[in-house]
């Protein structure tokens, strides 16, 4: 009787024991898995078709998983990540040293991605017959030298220049600068909206603007929203940054940006902060395996992980 009162004390203490630690193991930990769970990421607004594209195949693949997109300005979604109110975030930059410090201060070490290579695109009204523009001239442009297109051309029957980007603190503004050494502030000329989307907007109804967007915005003419910007503006082209005042010009296609023949290029990461393979991490493996590399070249944009071959084909 005393053996059985002990084997059944000691099970009631071994029950006691299993649901206590089950009840202290962490929700994500058993729910959460990379392609099964609830999560939220952060995503430059420039690359919110790429970014909806590519969910659209995730969530088809696997039914249990929802990943949900918030869009913000570069700077947003930074801010975000290093609060951990994301836990993964998509954009053209990669993290500091010291933001990289902050979290490693935390125990954090952030898993950094590349899964493409970008380009912006500058477009302008159809209206304006200046479609192919030198990259020097781009550069007075933007630094102040040039700010009437009779300037560029002087049988233009347009006025003043006004260049549109989409956020103040959006990369898009930041790669401009970048590129032509511009540390102070862009001229007075240079405005802003809100995003990508109107910016088209904005130069579709001004003919004498001068818009800046990523490139995947107009890449893809059988995604309705991209035909549909695509029919409302002309996509300019440029000489290469090493021949700035030749007369070859490159449009932002993949050929040209992974050659990097066409000279506003940048690189976009997946920038991960999970301290297990959950949900985020499998969309990461997603987006830079095959079929996410496939969506990306079909947005216009060059796949960082898988190879591409490129085939010239002459005229006779």
């Amino acid at each position: 009787m005393k053996l059985l009162k002990s084997i059944i004390g000691i099970s009631l203490i071994g029950l006691i024991i299993v649901l206590f630690s089950c009840r202290m193991t962490p929700k994500k930990f058993t729910d959460e898995t990379p392609t099964r769970g609830n999560t939220k990421i952060a995503v430059d607004e420039s690359y919110q078709l790429l970014a909806d594209a590519e969910l659209f195949t995730f969530h088809s693949l696997y039914k249990d998983a929802k990943v949900n997109p918030v869009y913000l300005s570069e700077d947003s979604i930074l801010k975000l990540f290093l609060v951990d109110s994301v836990k993964v975030i998509i954009t053209s930059r990669k993290l500091t040293s010291n933001e990289e410090a902050y979290l490693k201060g935390k125990l954090i070490i952030p898993k950094t991605t590349k899964i493409a290579h970008d380009a912006l695109a500058l477009i302008v009204n159809k209206s304006n017959p200046d479609q192919s523009i030198r990259y020097n001239t781009l550069k007075d442009i933007f630094t102040g030298k040039t700010s009437k297109w009779k300037q560029i051309n002087f049988q233009s029957k347009l006025n003043d220049i006004k260049v549109v980007f989409d956020n103040p603190e959006s990369n898009n503004v930041k790669t401009i600068m970048n590129k032509f050494g511009i540390t102070d502030s862009l001229p007075d000329y240079c405005y802003s909206v809100s995003k990508n989307s109107e910016v088209v907007n904005f130069v579709e109804s001004h003919p004498e603007a001068l818009g800046i967007i990523s490139v995947n915005w107009i890449s893809d003419p059988r995604d309705s929203i991209s035909h549909s910007f695509l029919s409302k503006i002309n996509v300019v082209s440029v000489t290469s940054e090493y021949d700035s005042d030749g007369t070859v010009f490159y449009s932002p296609h993949p050929a040209y940006i992974a050659n990097k023949e066409y000279p506003f290029i940048r690189e976009v990461y997946t920038i991960n902060r999970e301290t297990f393979s959950g949900l985020g991490t499998g969309f990461t493996a997603f987006v830079a395996g095959d079929s996410g590399q496939r969506i990306i070249l079909k947005m216009g944009m060059v796949p960082a992980t898988m190879p591409i071959r490129i085939v010239e084909i002459k005229k006779n």
